[in-house]
């Protein structure tokens, strides 16, 4: 089980982050990147995971510039509610807490760092490569990638993604493929969230192909 610290942005918001320790000297870092659901029972478990991979993990709660201690399932209200809380976020506030979780990793001295999002924290994760710049960065099912296609990675990035996603289009996989070849972009039979095994499009082998992917990234840049 993790713990709750405090950290503080650039401009003096103060956000929750959700801490998980491994049980030896971490590997690396990794900034686990929330859904539009929050720093929810998933998103809490993903981080646990890593950390019992061997790194040090930090999960911002990055809805706190919106509202304090937000958390839902997966219910139509469920997702109707963070997409109207997510519309209140701004994605540089939201960079500026990533960057401050990145900035607390260095500073507890534990080596290299890596980021990982799922859904918004997927294109989150795509904007820590290119607006923060890390040393790895893995992104699943970022459905605003194709919005800022535009902008250079500073580190190298993986992305997975469900062809059967009703909110992604493979065109806009195509598109972020043929300007980011030398991203390493993997797609799956499957829906968006396959990842997530409380929603109904959990998809356990593919879940866990991409894990397995992620971590051998991971291991490769992280540590």
């Amino acid at each position: 089980m993790g713990s709750l610290i405090s950290l503080k942005a650039e401009d003096g918001h103060e956000f929750d982050c959700y801490k998980a320790d491994p049980s030896g000297t971490p590997k690396g870092g990794i900034v686990v990147i929330q859904e539009i659901f929050g720093v929810n029972k998933h998103i809490r478990e993903v981080a646990d995971g890593y950390a019992a991979d061997g790194y040090a993990v930090l999960a911002p709660a990055l809805f706190d510039r919106a509202e304090k201690n937000f958390e839902v399932g997966y219910t139509p209200d469920d997702i109707a509610k963070g997409r109207d809380t997510r519309a209140k976020v701004d994605w540089n506030d939201a960079v500026k807490d990533v960057a401050s979780t990145v900035a607390a990793l260095k500073a507890a001295n534990v080596g290299k760092i890596g980021s990982v999002g799922y859904c918004w924290g997927g294109s989150m994760s795509w904007l820590t490569a290119t607006r923060v710049g890390i040393d790895a960065s893995v992104c699943y099912y970022g459905g605003q990638i194709a919005m800022f296609n535009d902008e250079a990675p500073k580190n190298p990035v993986m992305m997975h993604f469900g062809e059967n996603d009703h909110g992604i289009p493979m065109a806009d996989v195509d598109k972020i493929r043929a300007a980011h070849s030398d991203s390493d972009i993997f797609v799956y039979p499957a829906g968006h969230g396959f990842n997530c095994d409380h929603r109904g499009d959990f998809n356990d082998e593919c879940a866990k192909l991409a894990r397995s992917r992620t971590l051998e990234f991971f291991g490769k840049h992280v540590g």
